[in-house]
Formats: C-alpha cells, sequence, structure tokens
C-alpha cells in the first residue's frame, strides 16, 4: 500500500443522469472513503457539479475519437503529472485511447464490462480493448460476464472480476406512482411494465404474445415503456393480440419510473445478452414485484418464488402463467415485492459496490499482478 491514498483517474461520460447514476455514486463514494478521485468527463455533464461538491476533481475532457494521438497525448500527460495508481476506464474511446495513454507507465489499467457477448479471441479489434495485455483488471457486473471474458482471455483469467453495480433504495423514495388513467386504464385494472430499448435481446416480441394466453375477460393491461418499440414484428403481434386494447406503447418518458410505481409487476421478457439489469433493479427498488426470464446474465437479480418469478426465455405462456399467478394471488405478488425491496438492499447497493471495488484497487496497488 502506498502511504498516500490511493490515486485514481477515471474516464467516463457522464451526462446520461439516470443511467449513470450507480458509477457516479460509486467515485462519490470511494472519495468519502478516502480514497484521491480525480474524473474526465465532459464539462457540463449534470454530475460535474455533484464532483466537485463533494471534492473530487473534474477534469472538462473526454475522448471524441478512437486512436487519436493528440487525446491519448491529453491522457498520457495528464498520468505523467498526477502520478496515478489506477486507471480506470468506461466506454470504448476512454478504454481504447486510455490503454495506449499508459503504455510504459506504472498505472494500474481496469476496464468496465456492463454486456455478456461481442468480445471474441479471434477478433484483432478485440486486442485494442478488453483483449489487449496492457489491461490489469476488468470490472464485469454479473457474473455471467466473467465466466464469458475467461473464455475469451487466453492467460491471467483472474483479470476478469464481478463487482455488482450498486444501488440505494433512497434514490426512489421519491417516486410517485403515475396516475395511469391518461392510459384509459382502469382502477381495478392489474398492470404489467416492461421499460426497454429497443433492441432483438430485449425479446418484446414474447412479453406481447404473453397477451396471447390471458383470458380476455381479465383487466390485465401491458404498458412498455420506450423508444420504437411498437414496430415489425411486435406492431403485427399487438394487432392480433385478443388484448390488444389493452396493450399500450409510449416513447422514452423522463417519468417512466412514476409508470412502475403506478404497476402491479415488472416484466424482463430478454432472451440473451443482459447483465443485471438496471430498470429491474429500479422496479425492485420500488418494491414492485419482477417477472423475469432464467438468462446468465441476470441470476441472482431474482430468487424465484422469494422475491419474484422467474421463467424461460423464449416462453411467452411462461410470462402469462407468472402473470396470471400474480394476477390471483394479490398477496403473493405485494410479499414479492417487499422481498424484491430487500433483496436490493442486501445484495445489490451501493455501499457493496464501493468497498469491493475500494478492495480491488488496494490489492492492484500493493502488489503486482
Amino acid at each position: 500500500m502506498p502511504a498516500m491514498p490511493i490515486k485514481v483517474l477515471v474516464i467516463s461520460n457522464y451526462r446520461e443522469t439516470a443511467s449513470v447514476r450507480p458509477e457516479a455514486e460509486l467515485f462519490i463514494g470511494l472519495k468519502k472513503a478516502g480514497l484521491d478521485i480525480e474524473i474526465m468527463t465532459y464539462g457540463d455533464a449534470w454530475y460535474v457539479e455533484k464532483f466537485r461538491a463533494a471534492g473530487i476533481k473534474v477534469i472538462d475532457f473526454h475522448p471524441q475519437k478512437k486512436l487519436d494521438k493528440a487525446e491519448i497525448r491529453r491522457i498520457r500527460e495528464t498520468l505523467v503529472h498526477g502520478g496515478h495508481h489506477i486507471l480506470h476506464l468506461f466506454n470504448s474511446k476512454a478504454i481504447i485511447n486510455g490503454i495506449q495513454a499508459a503504455k510504459g507507465l506504472p498505472v494500474k489499467v481496469v476496464l468496465y464490462r456492463g454486456y455478456a457477448g461481442n468480445i471474441h479471441w479471434y477478433d484483432p479489434t478485440a486486442y485494442f480493448k478488453y483483449l489487449h495485455p496492457r489491461v490489469d483488471k476488468i470490472t464485469c457486473i454479473a457474473e455471467a460476464i466473467e465466466d464469458y471474458l475467461k473464455g475469451q482471455l487466453f492467460f491471467k483469467k483472474e483479470k476478469a472480476v464481478t463487482i455488482h453495480k450498486g444501488h440505494d433504495l433512497s434514490w426512489y423514495q421519491n417516486i410517485k406512482p403515475l396516475d395511469l388513467s391518461g392510459f384509459n386504464i382502469p382502477e381495478n385494472a392489474f398492470v404489467a411494465t416492461c421499460v426497454a430499448n429497443a433492441r432483438p435481446m430485449k425479446g418484446i416480441p414474447y412479453l406481447i404474445q404473453s397477451s396471447y394466453y390471458l383470458p380476455p375477460e381479465l383487466p390485465i393491461y401491458y404498458i412498455l415503456v420506450g423508444k420504437n418499440l411498437n414496430v415489425g414484428k411486435a406492431a403485427i403481434l399487438v394487432k392480433n393480440s385478443p388484448h390488444k386494447d389493452k396493450i399500450y406503447f409510449t416513447e422514452y418518458r423522463n417519468d417512466a419510473l412514476h409508470i412502475v410505481a403506478a404497476s402491479d409487476v415488472f416484466v424482463l421478457s430478454s432472451i440473451y445478452g443482459e447483465a443485471t439489469t438496471k430498470a429491474v433493479i429500479e422496479a425492485m427498488s420500488l418494491g414492485k414485484t419482477p417477472v423475469i426470464t432464467d438468462i446468465p446474465g441476470n441470476r441472482g437479480l431474482v430468487v424465484n418464488e422469494q422475491c419474484g418469478l422467474v421463467v424461460p426465455p423464449r416462453n411467452p405462456k411462461g410470462i402469462a402463467d407468472a402473470i396470471l399467478k400474480l394476477y390471483h394471488h394479490r398477496d403473493l405478488c405485494k410479499k414479492y415485492g417487499v422481498e424484491a425491496r430487500k433483496h436490493i438492499m442486501e445484495h445489490f447497493n451501493i455501499r457493496n459496490t464501493v468497498e469491493k471495488t475500494r478492495q480491488l484497487y488496494e490489492q492492484m496497488v500493493s502488489k503486482k499482478i
């Protein structure tokens, strides 16, 4: 361990307030824990003010191009003059330029990975990022990502480590349920919500198909929040659904969490590629019962029949059966919601993330890797 506090240079984009909150709060927590944190990011990012209020030095810079000589030089100069022990990189441009900037310097290079897949040992471009020999550690937000990376790393498989992205229940205490009458949803309705990006991995068609297995007389409604979700196959499936008048789509909304708070269950129908999905954590933090598919990246996020229900992927009937079970057993649904919130508090909280990251840094600085 060095006599001085561990000094960390972080390069990331903190413009997206909601999506980067767990990451940003991690470094505020590390600063409070006694580490010397400096952050390179866009100077107009919302979190800049909070960083500075916490005593974190903010450098108004973020790479714009990959393998840009001037940008690499800018990062390297910061490292040379700053004497940093750790360089933590969070996105593609930061990773590629940061690795080059660290060449020949004693700083330890740490990369972040939040997705399982798309890294292959036979892909030459992978050696500019995650498979580059200059990389010392890769922090993964789920065990499935760690396992995947270990399958691509020829040597030093211990480079990949899992540190879950932590949350704080206090972040959600002021989220009030939205009045759903604007969606023409009656007060006695049972509402299943999904908040997602329009990506094939999200399995939205399977979620819509699950409505085919619901008795038409039941007041079960779906609200899907996200840009371009009601297109292509999804739009056709909605048109043919016996519940088509009970399926509502809305584009991206700043008040998406308020919709979730007004719902009974949150459904994640993903079929691959996910890793500890933030939208599910948010719903669980709000005390909403999750119904998720059994894909590797989210295993452990929901304990089946304890704090939610886990169903097979690509199985619309399985989703429907889970929703029906919760519809017919409202007390159970409420119980799962309470346990879901407790599960996040105990296993996915920001305090654990701060402590595990601090321990990782200390181990890296105190010994050769």
